[in-house]
């Protein structure tokens, strides 16, 4: 004969244990995990992520050396010193670089003008003022 009041371990029956501190938790039923745990899931399932967080970045020691930005070496932007009809413009970019630039018919583009020109430097220079000399293929006013 069973008394009711003795305690047992196992709980009643259709109700699961509470889960252990740290989240991880057993089948229900008693029954123990499957072979190789939660890292090594059976065949024909995939690997659960990682529940690591990923290295964080390091800091640079020193600003880089060369533009780590890609451009384009047709392309030129800067802002117009030379402006009017054309065929001649004056262009200098955002490090100082002046460019004599060479394009005609490319309408009128005012003094002061922020502008993304797209040159063709194998045209013959032709002689426009100071800057190094390019041919003009398209002028972008940007505002």
């Amino acid at each position: 004969m069973t008394d009711d009041r003795t305690p047992t371990t196992d709980p009643p029956a259709g109700i699961r244990p509470p889960a252990p501190p740290g989240g991880a938790s057993a089948p229900p039923g008693g029954a123990s995990a499957p072979p190789g745990g939660p890292l090594n899931p059976p065949a024909g399932r995939p690997a659960p992520l990682s529940a690591a967080l990923p290295p964080a970045p390091r800091r640079p020691a020193a600003p880089p050396r060369h533009p780590t930005d890609r451009r384009r070496p047709d392309r030129l932007a800067g802002r117009i010193t030379r402006g009017g009809d054309g065929p001649c413009y004056g262009l200098v970019t955002d490090d100082g670089h002046e460019y004599a630039l060479h394009g005609p018919g490319l309408g009128t583009v005012a003094a002061g003008s922020t502008v993304v020109v797209t040159v063709d430097p194998a045209a013959p220079p032709a002689a426009c003022g100071p800057g190094t000399p390019v041919g003009v293929v398209r002028i972008s006013v940007v505002r």
